[in-house]
């Protein structure tokens, strides 16, 4: 009787008590790898531009009249690549002090949806660029004898490995942001209302 009393008059001082079912500490375990994948990300996305934009190959033989030259910007997929990687990266350095301030306030929702709705626009660039370059890597390696395109990587060696290379770079950017989509949402669904 006594304990039900000293509850009652605790819950009327205090207010009743709303059970979170992730605990502060887990947010804020969830806030510190949210800050890990979006390093992780930014870094992935500058070394697939730095790697795309450097790519080129010169072939030790010419003629007078031309040169056998791959560059980056001969092909329009490959710059979309190099700039979509460029936009994302820049965004996620910019929302890193955000990504901090929600490791200090882990009550605040309003970062996390902010940060929610940009993460899902990056993810979907990211994804269209990397997608769009694949595809000119795959006709590079393979070719398509249906419409008489041929396979030049058997000539520019080393362009095909730079470009394949930034690749790998994206896409795990992409996954990396497909992380933090979902970290953020479980954060967002998990809160006290």
């Amino acid at each position: 009787m006594e304990r039900e009393m000293k509850a009652k008059s605790s819950v009327e001082e205090n207010g009743p008590k709303r059970c979170n079912p992730i605990g502060e500490g887990a947010q804020r375990r969830l806030s510190i790898v949210d800050l890990v994948l979006r390093v992780m990300a930014a870094m992935a996305t500058l070394s697939s531009a730095v790697v795309m934009a450097t790519a080129n190959q010169t072939l030790p033989f010419s003629t007078q009249s031309s040169q056998f030259k791959a560059d980056y910007k001969d092909l329009p997929t490959f710059t979309f690549f190099v700039m979509a990687n460029s936009i994302v990266c820049g965004y996620l350095f910019l929302c890193l002090p955000l990504s901090i301030f929600q490791m200090v306030e882990v009550a605040a929702v309003t970062p996390r949806l902010i940060l929610l709705t940009f993460d899902t626009m990056a993810m979907a660039l990211v994804a269209a660029g990397a997608s769009a370059a694949a595809s000119v890597v795959y006709l590079a390696y393979r070719g398509n004898d249906a419409a008489n395109w041929v396979s030049f990587c058997t000539q520019f060696n080393s362009f095909c490995q730079h470009i394949s290379g930034s690749l790998i770079g994206s896409f795990g950017a992409v996954f990396a942001l497909i992380l933090l989509i979902s970290i953020s949402a479980t954060s967002i669904s998990r809160r006290p209302s």
